[in-house]
C-alpha cells in the first residue's frame, strides 16, 4: 500500500523546529497538486521558483554527466522533499525530478514563501539550516562523482597506454617481419650480382629469393587489406564456400606437410552457396587455417568442416594445438595482439590474421565464434548468410 503523508507531518520534516502555527502558515500559502507517472516536475538547468514536498508517490532524481550520460542520483518517496534552493536562490535546477507513479505534491512557490517569512521569521532559520545540510550532501555527491570520474579516467588512460604500447610492438613486429626476408633476399642478390653461383646453387638461390619476396608481398598485402576493409564494402555475390575452402587447402598443403600437420576437409552434402565476396572470404578462411597449422603440434591434425543449418552456411576450423589462454581470449581479435612464444616455441607473423577474419565476417553480417581449451586446441566457427 502506498504511504500517504499529511502536510502537517511533512512540513516539520522539511523545516525542523518550526512551530505548529508556522506549519499552518506554510499550508495556507501552498497548494496541493497531483501528477501522473512519467511527469517531469523539475528539469535540470531550468530556472524555477517552487519547493515541493511529497505527500504520495515515488520520484527519481537524475543528472546528465559529461553532457551525455544520464545518472540516477536517488529516488524519493512520501515524506521527502526537493527544490528548496529555488526559495532562496534564483539558480538553475541541479537535477531532473520525474514521477514514477501517481503522485501528490505540496507545492510552495517563492511568493508564498516570502509571505510566510514576513509572519514567521523563525522559518528562515529552519530553512538556512536545511539548505546548509543539503549543500553538504550535494558536496559529498559531487566529491563521490569526481572520485568516480577520476577512476574512469585512470582506467581510460591505462587502456590508452596499453594500446599505445601494443601499437609500438606492432610496428616493431612489422619491422622485424620485413627486415628478415629483405636481408635474406638482399644477401642472395648480392651473391648473384657477383656471378658466384651456378647450377643447382643458382636454382636454390633464386627459389630462396622468390620465397622471401613472396613473404614480403603477403605481409604487405595483409596490412593493406586490413586498412581497405575499413574503407571499401565489396558487392556481394553467390559464393561457393566449398570451392573457397578447397583453394585455401591447396595453398597450405606444402606448409602443413613441412610442419607434419594433417589437413582434413569434411563437407556435408548439398551445402548451399553463401552471399559474400569470395576474395575476402578466402582471406578470412586462410587466416584461420594458417593459425591452426602454426599452433598445431608435429603430427597434429587440422580439420575444416563445411555444413549448413537453416539459412546459414557454417565453416569450422579446428586444431588440437596449444589452445588459447582464457586471459588472452577477449583480445585475440585485436590487430595489435600477437603471440610470439609458447614455451620454447617461437611464432612468426604479425598476428593480424584473426583481426582480418573478424572484420571480413562483420562486413558479411555473419558471426565468428571460438571454442578453446589451453593445451587441447581451438575451434573457430564462421557463420554466413545463405544466398537468397
Amino acid at each position: 500500500m502506498t504511504t500517504i503523508r499529511t502536510p502537517a507531518k511533512i512540513i516539520p520534516r522539511a523545516f525542523p523546529g518550526i512551530k505548529p502555527d508556522e506549519v499552518q502558515e506554510i499550508i495556507i500559502n501552498s497548494r496541493i497538486k497531483t501528477y501522473p507517472p512519467e511527469t517531469v516536475v523539475c528539469r535540470e538547468d531550468a530556472v524555477e521558483r517552487t519547493f515541493y514536498m511529497i505527500l504520495e508517490g515515488d520520484f527519481e532524481v537524475t543528472k546528465i554527466i559529461n553532457n551525455a550520460d544520464k545518472r540516477l542520483l536517488k529516488t524519493l518517496t512520501a515524506g521527502d522533499f526537493f527544490g528548496e534552493m529555488a526559495l532562496i536562490h534564483n539558480a538553475p535546477r541541479a537535477a531532473t525530478v520525474k514521477s514514477l507513479t501517481n503522485t501528490v505534491l505540496l507545492e510552495l512557490d517563492k511568493e508564498g514563501f516570502d509571505r510566510v517569512l514576513k509572519r514567521s521569521p523563525s522559518v528562515a532559520m529552519a530553512m538556512v539550516r536545511e539548505i546548509s545540510n543539503r549543500l553538504r550532501q550535494n558536496d559529498q555527491l559531487a566529491i563521490d562523482d569526481l572520485r568516480l570520474r577520476a577512476s574512469e579516467l585512470a582506467d581510460a588512460y591505462q587502456q590508452l597506454a596499453e594500446q599505445d604500447l601494443a601499437r609500438q610492438e606492432f610496428l616493431s613486429n612489422i619491422a622485424h617481419e620485413l627486415r628478415t626476408p629483405l636481408m635474406v633476399a638482399s644477401g642472395y642478390l648480392q651473391v648473384l650480382k657477383k656471378g658466384m653461383l651456378s647450377g643447382e646453387q643458382l636454382k636454390i638461390s633464386i627459389e630462396t629469393i622468390s620465397r622471401n619476396v613472396d613473404q614480403i608481398i603477403t605481409l604487405t598485402n595483409d596490412i593493406l587489406f586490413l586498412q581497405e576493409l575499413e574503407l571499401v564494402l565489396p558487392e556481394f555475390q553467390p559464393v561457393d564456400i566449398v570451392d573457397v575452402v578447397d583453394h585455401v587447402i591447396r595453398k597450405y598443403e606444402a606448409k602443413a606437410k613441412e610442419r607434419r600437420v594433417i589437413l582434413k576437409v569434411r563437407e556435408d552434402h548439398g551445402v548451399p552457396v553463401a552471399q559474400g565476396d569470395s576474395q575476402s572470404l578466402e582471406r578470412a578462411v586462410t587466416a584461420l587455417v594458417d593459425n591452426a597449422i602454426k599452433f598445431s603440434p608435429p603430427d597434429g591434425m587440422v580439420e575444416v568442416r563445411i555444413s549448413s543449418r537453416d539459412n546459414k552456411v557454417i565453416i569450422a576450423v579446428e586444431d588440437h594445438g596449444i589452445g588459447i589462454d582464457p586471459i588472452m581470449r577477449p583480445r585475440i581479435f585485436d590487430r595489435f595482439v600477437h603471440l610470439e612464444r609458447n614455451g620454447d616455441e617461437l611464432y612468426s607473423g604479425l598476428g593480424i590474421g584473426l583481426s582480418i577474419t573478424r572484420q571480413v565476417i562483420q562486413q558479411h553480417k555473419g558471426s565468428l565464434d571460438v571454442e578453446s581449451q589451453p593445451g587441447k586446441g581451438s575451434k573457430f566457427i564462421i557463420t554466413l548468410l545463405k544466398w537468397q
